[in-house]
Parts: structure tokens; C-alpha cells; sequence
């Protein structure tokens, strides 16, 4: 059943303070109900020396307690806060009875100490410890949790903020964390094995007869259309607000998490996605929101209304306040199934209206990989940038390029008629049951603002305004280009790149020591995938030279294609995945094995 959103609930269920007073020993001093901000006087665990203990225990979330797995004592886990140019040492102790482990999700450091058991140490066993050390070379919002089965789903996960060894270019009077998650009273095992059995079980918006005869959604003729190809255009989360709370520093919607504040100050958000799941659509009614940097690196600022982050993503925003009053923060799912909300406020016990969750959206043509289709005929792609035209991926908005002959493609004569199989379009994509589509047609989506988002009336990021902020450090063209498919079948939920699992291909991505990569990133599925690749940045490829947006993950839309170029920098083996946690247990994770030159493959 969905959560329900009791306004009046928000408005008059003001925390009081014997509440507060017991919910404080839930969470760390940073996530505290009502937190001032992160000061010299909160405590952190920082320095050179830290130790981080992983241990069973519980949490409550709208005042209902249950199992979770937290880093000394809380979920979610103690604010890290490091400095550029120390050594940090951390010394992790797991009282599981399982193994586990921790990922610096972001941090460029020694490939050995990255986190991954089975690719780049074996993992930390039970009733033991393990030593973390390396050099800080980086500053930004970053964050850390478990590469262990399913145990990120717990509550296995907390923030690390990283100051610069300089003066930070980002003025600011006061700063939060904000980590947004999501959490389930079902274990994530309950939930894998449901997926696997009936991948739309957690599916509770769909298409219904009623709606039909009320005029909603699609006609009966596209129902009709879909429906032979066995496709849900309400398919856009796995998992959603049926089963899921969505929490801000592990407070529930109804724990009203608040951010103090003074009028007219400038408030510093560091934004980071932990969810398991979720990918969120982030907005403060009333407040423009000014963006200063992309996972953990400075962009020159862009002021927004709402922008969407994925899973393992990171923003840092400005706001302004200047009235003596509430604000919300709403971090509303991809699918409209559920929301984390906050409160920004002066004071404490204060609340602003909670709007509404808004109408779900539905995939479309352009979802399915017939993306030059769908903006009429001879009309091109506005997303297509000239680079991505010139290889084929797309057609130019209003552009010379010859229309597809479609019928040569395999794809069909017209309509709806088109192979959504057609391994011609991808030959290195493994023949196998496991792959259910293949875009016909797909085309850069980096300038769209993700599902749901196009229409919204106010301004909405996309990766194509992002503009770094520094010169980029490496800024020669490649030497290369690697096409990566992203494959699966949303029927039997089988995950995969190019057609092979993880678990039955064991061979690593080869790159060699300082080479220059571009990879494109081709969607054949409905469903959004956020990819994140270990130990490196990357650069979009949207046009913006040598300020190209540097990233570690990357939302790649439904059909859609995702540009990065890459300095391959990092000797050693690194795991490349989606961020799904269930996509990655299911298959969707391959490695990335960078060797010094000269050595023999």
C-alpha cells in the first residue's frame, strides 16, 4: 500500500521535546531531528586515525522500529570528514556474522583499499578488522557504504565531506548533509526473490480499465500496441513506495527532519542519493536552487528548480531563504509512487505544506530506443549533439541527415512494427534469453531532464548545463571509442552488460596505463540505469570542451545514450556497474582492469 501524505499530520505533528529528546540516540550528531548545520563543534569522526564498527541493530523510521545494519551504533553511518592532502586511516572492525565491507564511493585512491570483495581486496570477515590507508588527493561530497551482498539496503551507508587544502570557491554561512535513502520492513532478500519471480510485484500503478474509460493514460489502441510487445509503460522503478519509506538522514516523511537556518543566509546542501533503488526528483518549493558542484566536483553555478539524481549520484546546492518561514524538501521518486521530505526552517517545530505527489509518468516510444520517431516526422532529436549524429546514434534536430530507412534496418515498414531484437543493431551483444530488446533507435538523452520531468513548467537540470568549473585535466581527444550495451529482461529480471552476467563472464574491460577511451553507453532497456565506475572521473561528452562535466556516475535514460571520455589513470582492477543494488546482484557489473603499458594482455 502507498504511503499516504497526512498534511495535517506534517502541519500539527510538530516534534516535541521528549520525541526528539528519544529519537536523538537513532542517529548521529549530523542527522540529529533537528540539526543546526554542520559546525567545528559537532562531533564527526575526522583526523588521521578512524575507526568505523559495523554491527546488527535497529532503527526506527515514523515510529516504527525495525532490523537494520549501522556504523557505530546509527543509521545512517557517522559523517566522515576528512582534509585534501592528509593520509586517512580507517580502521573498519565487522561484528557481522557474514562478511563485509566498505566502498569509498567517489575517492580516488590505491585500488586495493576501493572496497570490493572479489575484485580489489577479498573483503573484511566476520569478527574481524580491516585496515583502510590512503592519501586524500580530492575535496567535494562523497559518501561510503557496503559492497556485501545486500547489506546497503540495511542502512550499511554514511556521508563524507572532504575539505579543500585551500580557500573553497563555494561561499557559504551554514551547510547540511542531506542523505537521501530508501528502506523496507521486507529484507532485501525477500525482495530480490520476489523480483525474480514477478519483476513488476512492487508495480501497483498500473494501466487499469477504469482509467481507460475515464480517458487516462494511454488510448486502447497503444494498450493494445504495448501489449503485443509485452511492454509496461508504467515499468519506470523496480521497487517503489508499495513497499518502500523514502528517508532524509534516515528520518521518515513523518519524523519531519529539520534544517535551521537564518534569513538571508546562503545554505550549503550537500545532496547525496543512498537509496538502494530510488532515483529522485529534488526540489524546495519557493526556493531556487543554485548548483555548485556534481559528485563532488565544482561546476560553475547553475540556478535550478528541481533536478533528478540517481542512485550514488551527488549535488551540492546554494538557497537563499530570506523570509521567516518554512520551506519543504521534496525528493520525490522517478515513478511518483512516494517522497523523503524535509523541512528547512528558523526555528524548530516548524513545517511548510507538503504538496502532492504528482500524476506518475509513462514510458514512450523514445523509452523504447525509437528515439528518432518520436519527435515527427523529419524533425530530428534536439537532445542530438553534432558528434553523437556524425556516429550514428541520433539525427540532428533540424538537420540534413537522410531519414532512417528502417525497412533496411529490420525494423519494419512503420508504426509500431519495429524489431525491438534485432542483434544487426548491436553484434557484440550475446544472443541469449537474457536480452529482451534492443533499441532500434537510440539517441543522446543528456539534455533531457529524465522521465516525468519534461513538462514540469519551471526549470529542471540536465547533465547538458553542467559546466566545470576548472579546465579539464586532460583534455586530448581519444584514441579509442567502446560501445557498452546495457541489457536485461524486464520479464524474468535479468540484468547484464552486452548480453553477459557478471557471474558468467569473469574476463575484465581491458584498458592500458593513460589511454584516452570514449564510451558510449547505449540503453536497451525501459528503465533508467545510474553506472558508476570505480577509482576513475569521467568527462560528458555535451559539448562543453575542456569544462566537460566530470563525473563517476551517470544516469543513462531509457533508451537512451550516455557519452563519457575517459583517462584511463588508475592501475589495477575496478568494478563497473549499475548502482540498482538489484540490477548489480542480478548481473548488471563487469570489471575494469587498467594495465601499464607494454605488458602483454
Amino acid at each position: 500500500m502507498f504511503m499516504q501524505i497526512d498534511r495535517r499530520g506534517f502541519v500539527n505533528g510538530a516534534l516535541g521535546g521528549g520525541t526528539l529528546a528519544a529519537l536523538a540516540a537513532w542517529f548521529p550528531a549530523w542527522a540529529q531531528p533537528v540539526s543546526p548545520g554542520i559546525a567545528s563543534t559537532l562531533p564527526t569522526v575526522s583526523g588521521n586515525d578512524i575507526t568505523l564498527r559495523i554491527a546488527r541493530q535497529t532503527m526506527r523510521i515514523d515510529g516504527k522500529v525495525s532490523r537494520a545494519i549501522g556504523i557505530n551504533g546509527t543509521v545512517p553511518g557517522p559523517l566522515v570528514r576528512l582534509k585534501e592532502g592528509q593520509t586517512a586511516r580507517l580502521t573498519v572492525v565487522n561484528d557481522l556474522d557474514e562478511d563485509s565491507s566498505i566502498h569509498w564511493h567517489g575517492l580516488i585512491l590505491p585500488f586495493q583499499m576501493d572496497g570490493v570483495p572479489g575484485v580489489s581486496f577479498p573483503g573484511i570477515k566476520p569478527r574481524s578488522t580491516f585496515v583502510y590507508e590512503f592519501p586524500v588527493v580530492q575535496s567535494g561530497t562523497y559518501w561510503y557504504h557496503s559492497h556485501s551482498g545486500l547489506q546497503e539496503q540495511l542502512g550499511h551507508y554514511g556521508p563524507i565531506v572532504i575539505d579543500p587544502a585551500g580557500a573553497d570557491p563555494i561561499g557559504y554561512d551554514r551547510e547540511h548533509v542531506v542523505v537521501l535513502s530508501d528502506h523496507s520492513r521486507l529484507s532485501p532478500e525477500a525482495i530480490f526473490r520476489k523480483l525474480k519471480v514477478d519483476p513488476g510485484h512492487f508495480n501497483m500503478q498500473r494501466q487499469t480499465l477504469s482509467g481507460l474509460l475515464a480517458g487516462k493514460d494511454q488510448p486502447l489502441k497503444e494498450r493494445v500496441e504495448w501489449g503485443a510487445m509485452r511492454m509496461d509503460p508504467t515499468d519506470v522503478a523496480d521497487v517503489n513506495g508499495s513497499t518502500y519509506q523514502f528517508l532524509v538522514n534516515g528520518h521518515g516523511p513523518r519524523d519531519n527532519w529539520t534544517a535551521l537556518f537564518k534569513p538571508g543566509e546562503r545554505v550549503r546542501l550537500r545532496i547525496v542519493n543512498a537509496s538502494a533503488m530510488s532515483i529522485f526528483n529534488v526540489r524546495i518549493p519557493g526556493l531556487r536552487l543554485t548548483v555548485v558542484q556534481a559528485d563532488g566536483l565544482n561546476v560553475v553555478p547553475i540556478a535550478v528548480d528541481e533536478f533528478q539524481i540517481g542512485v550514488a549520484e551527488t549535488y551540492d546546492v546554494i538557497v537563499t531563504p530570506v523570509e521567516d518561514r518554512a520551506y519543504t524538501l521534496v525528493a520525490e521518486v522517478n515513478d511518483r509512487s512516494g517522497m523523503a521530505r524535509a523541512t528547512l526552517a528558523p526555528r524548530a517545530g516548524m513545517a511548510a505544506e507538503v504538496p502532492p505527489l504528482r500524476e506518475r509518468p509513462l514510458a514512450t516510444m523514445k523509452d523504447m530506443g525509437m528515439g528518432t520517431m518520436s519527435g515527427g516526422a523529419g524533425g530530428g532529436d534536439a537532445s542530438c549533439t553534432a558528434e553523437h549524429a556524425a556516429m550514428g546514434h541520433c539525427t540532428l534536430a533540424g538537420g540534413d541527415a537522410a531519414a532512417p530507412n528502417h525497412a533496411a534496418m529490420g525494423h519494419g515498414a512503420g508504426g509500431m512494427d519495429h524489431s525491438m531484437r534485432d542483434f544487426d543493431v548491436a553484434p557484440q551483444v550475446k544472443r541469449d534469453p537474457s536480452v529482451q530488446t534492443i533499441s532500434p533507435m537510440p539517441v543522446d538523452r543528456m539534455g533531457e531532464p529524465g522521465q516525468g520531468l519534461e513538462d514540469v513548467g519551471h526549470k529542471v537540470l540536465t547533465y547538458r548545463d553542467l559546466v566545470a568549473l576548472d579546465r579539464n585535466p586532460d583534455v586530448r581527444a581519444p584514441e579509442r571509442s567502446l560501445d557498452i550495451h546495457l541489457t536485461g529482461n524486464m520479464e524474468r529480471f535479468m540484468w547484464s552488460f552486452d548480453g553477459v552476467k557478471m557471474s558468467d563472464h569473469h574476463e575484465p574491460i581491458p584498458f592500458i596505463e593513460g589511454e584516452r577511451v570514449r564510451v558510449n553507453l547505449i540503453n536497451d532497456s525501459m528503465m533508467s540505469h545510474p553506472i558508476h565506475l570505480h577509482g576513475h572521473f569521467f568527462e560528458l561528452v555535451t559539448g562543453k570542451g575542456d569544462r566537460a562535466p566530470r563525473k563517476h556516475t551517470v544516469i543513462v535514460q531509457p533508451g537512451g545514450i550516455a557519452t563519457f571520455d575517459l583517462t584511463a589513470d588508475a592501475l589495477g582492477d575496478w568494478a563497473f556497474h549499475c548502482h540498482l543494488l538489484y540490477h548489480m546482484h542480478a548481473g548488471m557489473m563487469r570489471v575494469v582492469s587498467v594495465r601499464p603499458r607494454g605488458e602483454a594482455a
